[in-house]
């Protein structure tokens, strides 16, 4: 069966798109796997599948792999990288909606720019101590789609990422789902340069929407940051992330950013 896919990126945060509208598609977590291997397959962070919405919630649904085959709730670079694949596809000019794992997400798009609004982070936890090899630490986390931890450096370039990250990745504290883990450093007056551990991918990557827009909630609260804060990411790109903070709660978070095209083909599959 020979199969079309869209290859796009956000900010770096790369994925494999694909059209199932028609339903007639079945991937198990081994055949996306492949697909995401960079060296035997077409390579990606991520693997995103269009379907109708079933609920008749949103305009669409999908379905979202990581790399290693597991499934996640939310990506914030996915979400702009899916809207743009259903504008492509279907003509839409404004904004749509779609539903993920983690609840309604409606996307805007603004030139070159898509704008998604997340849905309303929780779990928010400041100032928790965890013990890794080289000692404590002090983190921040928050769910904001899936869950981010966040850790404030001096010196983003010296951070071991994925060997911190890991530790932080797998540390019984955020059993036994794991976390995502983001390095911080403050650049300026609401803006943060940012490098994340991904779990799923179980590496560093050049970018991480949700992890963004983590680090620019966190930053708000440590750092006294108002709404927008620049976040700039490893792959260069600069994203925006917009809220509002009333009653200690986050509330109208979104994330700015681009979604790229990159190439289209075929793959095979038995």
């Amino acid at each position: 069966m020979l199969v079309e896919f869209t290859k796009m990126n956000g900010a770096g945060n790369d994925f494999i798109l694909i059209d199932n509208r028609n339903l007639k598609l079945f991937l198990n977590k081994d055949q996306v796997v492949r697909l995401c291997d960079r060296h035997k397959g077409i390579g990606a962070d991520g693997l995103i599948i269009l379907m109708p919405c079933a609920s008749g919630k949103a305009n669409w649904t999908w379905t979202f792999f990581n790399s290693d085959g597991s499934k996640a709730d939310m990506c914030g670079n996915g979400a702009r990288c899916f809207a743009r694949f259903i504008q492509r596809l279907t003509g839409v000019r404004d904004q749509v909606t779609f539903e993920t794992g983690a609840g309604i997400i409606t996307a805007q798009f603004l030139g070159d720019l898509v704008t998604i609004t997340m849905t309303q982070p929780k779990d928010l936890k400041m100032n928790e101590e965890v013990f890794l090899s080289s000692g404590p630490v002090t983190v921040h986390s928050i769910n904001t789609g899936v869950p981010h931890t966040v850790l404030f450096v001096s010196n983003l370039d010296n951070i071991r990422v994925q060997d911190i990250g890991a530790q932080i990745r797998w540390h019984p504290q955020f059993a036994p789902a794991g976390t995502n883990v983001n390095f911080v450093q403050v650049m300026g007056p609401n803006s943060i340069r940012i490098r994340t551990y991904e779990r799923g991918v179980e590496g560093e990557t050049l970018a991480c929407g949700t992890g963004v827009t983590a680090s620019a909630l966190i930053s708000s609260i440590t750092q006294g940051f108002h709404s927008p804060i620049q976040v700039k990411v490893k792959s260069g790109d600069t994203l925006e992330v917009g809220f509002k903070f009333e009653n200690h709660n986050f509330k109208d978070v979104t994330l700015t950013g681009p979604a790229e095209f990159v190439f289209e083909g075929k793959f095979f599959i038995s």
